[in-house]
């Protein structure tokens, strides 16, 4: 029988061992990079990196198709339960709150429009902004879209109130403060309320409302079909060739377990990236998609399974849809469990992103086989065929709590108390080499032509969001942290120590190149990849900005840091090999300007701090616009708008605009129309004059 002793002893070890490993613990690190700087600025020789052969890697063969439903329920079987935060799941940021790798990523306004717009008039702008996106020519859905006259706004109205003592009876707020008089309690139902709105925008003195639409959320605008990604699940199609009475040209609805992650729009086809939450009775075919004429369907022979993902709940599925007809062509599905995820596209291939936990019985052994002088050897022997058992982590992990139970009712308090210790100073050295065992991020890519998986791979650590990945020069770039959790239980426990590295993946998605352990007890705050080069934010206390050189695929160099207090959150290329970035400091909102000319000393040449706590530019890159024809950009904040110049390398606040909830600006020609939830104001950028005002209310 077990005392209340041993169960005490059973349970400090238990923790040691199973939840130690469960949560992820994170051990001190070593500084690995080409160049490193003392605090006087000399040059220290760089450590050693790891070697490629040191890493696990996925291939085409580890991604693979279900048979039947049967086959697909047995593998439910064995993949459910476990870890519980690792996984495949919803983008960094969803569509809602989700660069400019010069040539790959372009700055909000610059370039020609293409297809993407359209315009009956000669009297158009001549200069045109656009939805400030991650890749040149792939847009992204956004509350503002202009076709260089039109502006078409998603206006969401404040959140209404209401009390109802019948599903058939609504009431008003007196109304309920009467009920409430009479004793009755009667809980409030809440619901949003919103509409686009088609503005004639240029010029500036024919402002005014031209239409409207009642569906609105964010935005997507070809030719002259506008896009509209409902909150209600829905997306409606419009054709606002009249611009006073839009007419619907086609929908779909999401499926009753769908959620949508995050869409892009590319030469005319949108691509839609779809979660569906796993029914597990029936987990096949999909239906991720419902059209007024019936369910698209993805067939139980037609869904991927990674070999290398842990816990499955839910499936994702890549489609393609004609924006100008709504017709769904091919689509791509496979298996994973909610959690972190990220969704990039090239002009040739999509990328989703799943993170998993590592088998964590098959690292416990490991762990003790390289400690046999801790356990006796029938222990030892236990766990090597429990690792080899084909079974759920949840399941090997229960099975694990018998067999260390089962040893620790066989010790003296004595030796508990050593164990204890010995296995605190062990477990610390253990996990600061095999660390990255644990935490991966597995990457599927699928090739947009053939819309087929061409490749898989796998990386240490988990991205931030999809700017933690830039495709270049046949290349698949990544930055990822390694070690953001925490454990403890009690007065036992292990502090958070983290990480940052990257990764450079070949065309069939093997590593080519490694940089690890910079910025160490931090994460990742922002990351920007520009041609050869990339730009990485971490944070803790300071803000350490790292110069990467990526030229050589084979081999990432750190060449600079520079470390100042605060962070940035966003980071934006500016000309003449200057970096923009967006931040925080002391609680406020950050603006800094990088001189990064000399990879080796980066400097901060500027620095604006704003009287705002917050920025939705700091974590939303399509809050933010540049013009880079008069050296200014716009940010939104909680008490207005701002328009910055930066030039000669020098931040100036231009303009403030107060009393508005300004979130999106434009410019057409030489206007720059600030778009807030009851107004649009407009300035001529040449004198920085309100020239025009339309009220939306």
């Amino acid at each position: 029988m077990l005392t209340k002793n041993s169960f005490a002893k059973v349970g400090i070890f238990v923790f040691l061992i199973i939840l130690t490993i469960f949560f992820g613990v994170v051990v001190y690190g070593f500084w690995h990079g080409d160049l490193k700087f003392s605090k006087d600025g000399q040059v220290i020789s760089p450590a050693p990196i790891t070697t490629i052969s040191d890493f696990k890697t996925a291939d085409l063969k580890d991604i693979k198709k279900f048979s039947s439903e049967q086959e697909f329920k047995d593998f439910l079987a064995n993949h459910t339960g476990g870890s519980g935060y690792y996984g495949i799941g919803g983008s960094a940021r969803t569509m809602a709150t989700m660069e400019m790798a010069l040539p790959n990523a372009v700055p909000a306004g610059m370039g020609e429009i293409g297809k993407t717009v359209a315009s009956d008039s000669s009297v158009s702008a001549d200069r045109i902004s656009k939805t400030n996106v991650q890749v040149t020519g792939i847009d992204e859905p956004d509350i503002v879209k202009t076709d260089g006259k039109e502006l078409y706004l998603s206006v969401r109205q404040p959140m209404v109130r209401y009390y109802t003592t019948t599903p058939s009876v609504n009431m008003t707020e007196p109304a309920m403060d009467t009920m409430i008089r009479k004793g009755e309690s009667v809980p409030p139902y809440y619901q949003a309320l919103g509409e686009t709105k088609l503005v004639m925008a240029f010029p500036p003195t024919d402002l005014k409302e031209d239409g409207k639409i009642e569906n609105y959320g964010d935005l997507l605008l070809y030719e002259n079909i506008l896009v509209v990604f409902d909150n209600q699940n829905k997306i409606v199609a419009y054709d606002v060739t009249d611009k006073m009475s839009p007419k619907e040209k086609w929908s779909m609805e999401l499926g009753k377990r769908s959620s949508l992650i995050n869409a892009r729009l590319m030469d005319g086809t949108i691509y839609l990236s779809v979660s569906d939450s796993v029914n597990y009775t029936k987990p096949c075919p999909l239906q991720p998609i419902i059209l007024p004429e019936g369910e698209i369907n993805v067939a139980c022979g037609d869904i991927y399974y990674p070999t290398t993902v842990g816990d499955v709940d839910v499936t994702y599925t890549l489609l393609s849809v004609k924006a100008e007809t709504g017709v769904v062509g091919d689509k791509v599905s496979f298996v994973g469990s909610s959690g972190q995820s990220v969704f990039y596209m090239s002009p040739n291939a999509a990328y989703l992103t799943y993170s998993y936990m590592g088998d964590l019985v098959n690292f416990t052994y490991d762990f003790f086989s390289e400690n046999k002088d801790i356990i006796p050897q029938w222990m030892l022997t236990k766990i090597a065929q429990l690792s080899s058992y084909d079974l759920s982590q949840s399941s090997k992990l229960s099975e694990l709590n018998v067999v260390i139970n089962r040893f620790m009712n066989s010790l003296s308090d004595d030796d508990n108390l050593k164990i204890q210790n010995d296995l605190t100073n062990r477990l610390d050295e253990y996990y600061s080499k095999h660390r990255r065992d644990l935490e991966q991020t597995g990457i599927v890519k699928i090739d947009l032509n053939k819309m087929k998986i061409s490749a898989s791979g796998q990386v240490p650590g988990q991205l931030l969001n999809q700017f933690s990945m830039d495709e270049y020069d046949n290349h698949l770039r990544l930055a990822t942290t390694v070690g953001e959790n925490f454990w403890g239980i009690g007065s036992i426990g292990g502090s958070r120590k983290t990480v940052n590295d990257i990764y450079v993946l070949d065309d069939e998605l093997k590593i080519s190149g490694v940089l690890q352990d910079m910025g160490e007890e931090e994460r990742i705050y922002a990351v920007r990849f520009m041609d050869d080069r990339g730009y990485m934010v971490t944070f803790r206390q300071t803000d350490p900005f790292f110069v990467l050189d990526l030229a050589n695929p084979k081999k990432p160099l750190l060449r600079g840091e520079l470390k100042i207090p605060g962070y940035s959150s966003y980071l934006h290329p500016l000309p003449n090999h200057k970096v923009l970035g967006l931040g925080q400091e002391s609680g406020k909102v950050k603006i800094s300007i990088f001189d990064v000319a000399t990879a080796e000393l980066p400097v901060e040449v500027s620095k604006y701090t704003l009287n705002e706590y917050w920025s939705e530019a700091l974590n939303n890159h399509h809050a933010f616009l540049l013009d880079e024809k008069h050296s200014v950009f716009f940010i939104p904040g909680g008490q207005g708008g701002y328009v910055f110049s930066y030039a000669d390398d020098k931040l100036t606040l231009l303009k403030a605009i107060s009393g508005l909830q300004i979130s999106r600006a434009v410019y057409l020609s030489d206007y720059l129309y600030l778009i807030g939830s009851d107004e649009i104001v407009v300035l001529d950028e040449k004198t920085w004059e309100t020239v025009g005002k339309l009220s939306l209310k």
